[in-house]
């Protein structure tokens, strides 16, 4: 099995926090870092693909979350070179321009769902979270010093729902790092204050310090042709009589977790983005991206696919993902809410089985 990095991550030329600051302007960063969408990504993995293989026999390659994405930019593509592809939570929107406006209005709704039942699982949270969320507001700047230098806003915390809120053990892990918000007062009369522990899980929760082109590309990777003008910002603002932390705190109302969105206000507050701010904006602004789709050719596909579509996914609408599913002919799908987006990080062997089963006849097609 041969297990392939993508462009900027692992042990490929890793794009870090560091590795980045190499470039002299924000217009290098941004002119460099065009290159690692799923396009690039593909003409990588048939590079790699015909230096293994003299013979270029087709591959079979398995796509997870943003892996899929690719791979269906491989079908589009390169179809040459594969034998079948296995995608597990990752059809992407094919429309031209800016997909991620249609996904976010429909992200966003699942975002809603998702609170509504992990308070429903843990209601003493909402207390919790909006005494949190006072006593961040009410500090000085409307926030606290975050470990590493970064600054910790309502709004920031919000983003935790960004890993909370979609993955299998997601809600448990939220909650019970709810439980070391507050340093224990030792001398009476001393001011109530967040601890260290819970501000530096905040930081080792999201990982932006180790993986900052996450958030530099997010809205890149939903552009053809169009720029993204940082679309979930602005479908946010749409709902965002939802969304105010601090509204909704003074309300006595529960405070709503964000998901898998990237928001510009993030590279003032994260310490590690800041330095790449003019490269996000460039990128968030760049009109000229290039296709990442072909229709035609999905329509008239010919190599076998099978995918998991979890009904419940955060991160990859449900509707969305069928409207795709129906432009790629012959694919296979397998619908299932058995798993949230992270089963094949939770169920590996058995997601990996039931996909090879589709493809080889050993399991129904519907």
């Amino acid at each position: 099995m041969l297990v392939y990095l993508q462009r900027g991550t692992g042990l490929s030329t890793p794009l870090t926090a560091s590795s980045m600051l190499q470039m002299k302007s924000a217009e290098d960063l941004a002119d460099y870092l065009k290159h690692f969408r799923a396009d690039n990504i593909v003409n990588d993995a048939e590079f790699i693909h015909l230096r293994l293989d003299p013979d270029a026999k087709p591959w079979t390659v398995l796509g997870q979350s943003y892996g899929g994405f690719c791979a269906v930019t491989y079908l589009s593509f390169a179809p040459q070179g594969l034998k079948q592809v296995l995608l597990a939570g990752g059809t992407p929107p094919l429309g031209n321009g800016c997909t991620a406006d249609s996904i976010y209005k429909a992200c966003f709704e699942q975002v809603i769902c998702q609170n509504e039942k992990y308070y429903k699982r843990f209601p003493q949270d909402i207390e919790i979270v909006r005494e949190i969320v006072n006593h961040l507001a009410g500090s000085e700047g409307g926030g606290v010093l975050l470990p590493s230098g970064g600054f910790l806003t309502p709004k920031g915390l919000q983003t935790l729902g960004l890993s909370g809120l979609g993955s299998s053990a997601g809600f448990e892990r939220l909650h019970y790092m709810f439980e070391r918000v507050w340093d224990p007062v030792i001398v009476p009369g001393a001011p109530k204050q967040i601890s260290y522990c819970f501000l530096r899980a905040v930081e080792n929760w999201l990982d932006f310090e180790t993986n900052p082109l996450y958030a530099i590309m997010h809205e890149s990777i939903y552009c053809q042709g169009a720029s993204s003008r940082w679309s979930a910002q602005r479908t946010r603002d749409e709902c965002e009589d939802k969304f105010d932390a601090i509204r909704a705190a003074k309300e006595g109302r529960p405070v709503f977790f964000t998901g898998e969105m990237i928001f510009p206000w993030m590279f003032d507050e994260i310490h590690a983005l800041r330095l790449f701010k003019d490269a996000a904006h460039l990128l968030a602004e760049k009109k000229d991206w290039p296709p990442l789709y072909n229709v035609d050719a999905l329509n008239n596909n010919k190599v076998p696919v099978a995918a998991a579509v979890y009904y419940e996914d955060l991160y990859v609408n449900f509707k969305v993902a069928m409207e795709t599913a129906s432009q790629i002919a012959g694919i296979r799908l397998w619908i299932t809410n058995e798993y949230m987006h992270s089963g094949l990080r939770d169920g590996g062997g058995q997601v990996f089985d039931h996909l090879m089963g589709m493809l080889n006849g050993k399991k129904p097609l519907f």
